[in-house]
């Protein structure tokens, strides 16, 4: 069966090349011409596709690129495990988390033009902070020292875990409304002290509109999206394009299904601006993200961060003896920069990302990582509820593809 790629390709001979989306572009090149096997690649998509024949993913869109070249980009099952729409290469994604690392590179730049430093208190930026209390066991106490920027970008700042703040409903207005609901309440922790994955990245959009005097969404299409040719991604999908968008899945009798309703289906710039979770995006568009970054910053001629900024922020800023531990115990070998993990010793973390790689994942499955020691980027999507959650039924997509794409590689660098 034809997928759209193979459709608008297929018409590329009659209405120009050039009026084709970014995805279609994309030139799979032989993957031995960036050093994988074959066969390697091709066990990598088997094992993919053995999990939707299995009935335990809908479906699955994987994108591998070495050296900027794209060894392989495949999709694989349905865009709706109800219905027949098969997926698709541009097939639409809310890629939750893997937005964070996108406000990021919008804080990165507004950082390269001087209107913050890692050291400053974040109260400089939200003064509705500076007398936050810390919650102790004994009752409330003033900050040890203040929470600092570099604190916020790495989810020490003091704020609780997402939980922690169910029942106040961050998100029920916009970004100032946010701000105004944190603003009166105590801190869970010392500010460096704990590593929390909680508002940090929703505060950070809120700085960069304070920032930039644009909303978030206009400051990435203007700084980020359209410089990087990113056509699919967005706070919410246009009407035309929601024929793609994937539906979201959960489990029923140990078999996907898809859930009912529609799950996070915005079709109009929504009022509350998730910087830490709110975009749609496809496995094309997040390559020319990530790609962009691996490169230093630039990707076809636009420059979105210097060099060094980029390597800035896959630098890890916590103290010593704070731990990343998201599901879990703290992951060895881990660090944490600018709103990524950073690999910082393969050796104790036994993974086999080459060292200084860097990553995120989605709350609906999507992951992604970046590994400039091997020159790799590597973007896969999935749909599920509570997709990046271990022991809820996705399987371990994120293990999975690293062990594959790692033994594919004929001369992996450590």
């Amino acid at each position: 069966m034809l997928d759209r790629r193979n459709l608008l390709l297929g018409v590329a001979g009659a209405a120009g090349f050039a009026a084709l989306p970014a995805w279609a572009k994309i030139a799979v090149q032989p993957p031995a011409s960036a050093g994988f096997s074959a066969a390697g690649v091709a066990a990598l998509n088997a094992e993919m596709h053995a999990l939707v024949d299995q009935q335990k993913l809908a479906g699955v869109v994987t994108l591998l690129a070495r050296k900027g070249k794209v060894v392989n980009l495949d999709a694989y099952g349905k865009q709706d495990a109800s219905a027949p729409t098969p997926l698709a290469t541009d097939s639409i994604f809310r890629i939750a988390s893997m937005t964070k690392p996108i406000t990021g590179v919008a804080m990165m730049q507004l950082y390269e033009q001087g209107k913050w430093k890692l050291d400053d208190p974040v109260s400089k930026f939200v003064p509705q902070f500076a007398g936050l209390k810390v919650r102790t066991p004994a009752g409330d106490v003033a900050q040890a020292s203040p929470m600092t920027m570099a604190q916020l970008m790495s989810h020490t700042a003091g704020f609780g875990v997402s939980s922690v703040y169910e029942g106040v409903n961050l998100a029920e207005t916009d970004l100032q409304g946010m701000i105004d609901k944190l603003a009166k309440l105590p801190l869970v922790s010392q500010p460096g002290t704990d590593w929390a994955y909680g508002p940090c990245v929703n505060i950070q959009g809120y700085v960069v509109e304070k920032l930039s005097g644009m909303d978030l969404a206009d400051y990435f299409q203007k700084h980020i999206f359209t410089p990087l040719k990113m056509t699919d991604t967005q706070f919410w999908v246009d009407p035309a394009k929601v024929d793609r968008l994937v539906a979201v899945h959960n489990y029923v009798d140990g078999k996907i299904a898809r859930m009912p309703g529609e799950m996070r289906r915005a079709t109009a710039k929504p009022r509350f601006l998730a910087g830490s979770g709110g975009l749609y995006s496809t496995a094309p568009d997040y390559f020319r993200f990530c790609q962009a970054l691996l490169n230093g910053g630039e990707l076809d001629g636009a420059r979105v961060l210097k060099l060094g900024t980029v390597k800035l922020m896959r630098k890890s800023v916590l103290r010593p003896g704070v731990g990343i531990d998201l599901y879990g115990p703290v992951q060895k070998g881990l660090g944490f920069g600018m709103d990524f993990a950073v690999h910082e010793r393969p050796a104790e973390s036994g993974l086999p990302h080459g060292q200084d790689s860097y990553w995120w994942g989605g709350a609906f499955g999507t992951w992604f990582w970046i590994d400039p020691t091997n020159d790799i980027v590597f973007v896969g999507m999935i749909q599920n509820i509570e997709g990046s959650i271990p022991g809820r039924g996705t399987p371990a997509v994120r293990d999975i593809s690293p062990k594959a794409v790692y033994a594919a590689l004929t001369d992996k660098k450590a």
